[in-house]
């Protein structure tokens, strides 16, 4: 069975590397930012627009816009990013990043069921903590996205109208 779901987990990475969501170019966005990872050369741009906050939740995103280059795990990961965090508050999308990255400091150890659960595709990078190296692949665009979103959330790296945020 382990290796079933292993297989399965490598199938949803290669999956996502090839059919990259939320790769491309984002305008307007309220904030960016570029990463990357000294020890294998993988990069990212990453773009985040926001809708303002109708409830305690705080702001939105709205949506990611992003353009790298790298290993399939960074490509992956980043598409992966973009289905799990866009039409979620700021609150919520800082949760699931810190869940994200809760699964890659555990070694290959799964997370439990409600976790598995919120992190949806993401789980299947499960493995690839296993391998400290690719550690760094898989965080590259989470790092990105909670950089962009704190440029967003003071107004910083903003091409949009202050009207319009």
């Amino acid at each position: 069975m382990a290796d079933a779901m292993e297989q399965l987990y490598q199938q949803v990475i290669l999956d996502h590397s090839r059919e990259r969501h939320g790769e491309g170019d984002l305008d307007p966005h309220d904030g960016e930012s570029f990463q990357v990872n000294p020890t294998c050369g993988d990069e990212v741009h990453l773009r985040v627009r926001l809708t303002p906050a109708t409830d305690d939740a705080g702001p939105r995103v709205d949506a990611v816009g992003w353009q790298g280059q790298g290993c399939s795990i960074s490509q992956a990961s980043l598409s992966v990013l973009t289905d799990l965090v866009t039409g979620r508050s700021t609150r919520e999308v800082d949760a699931v990043n810190e869940t994200f990255r809760e699964l890659m400091h555990g070694r290959g150890k799964e997370l439990e069921q409600h976790k598995q659960d919120t992190l949806e595709d993401a789980t299947a990078f499960v493995g690839v903590a296993r391998y400290p190296a690719r550690i760094k692949c898989a965080l590259l665009g989470w790092m990105a996205l909670r950089d962009a979103m704190a440029h967003a959330l003071t107004g910083e790296g903003s091409d949009r109208p202050e009207e319009d945020r």
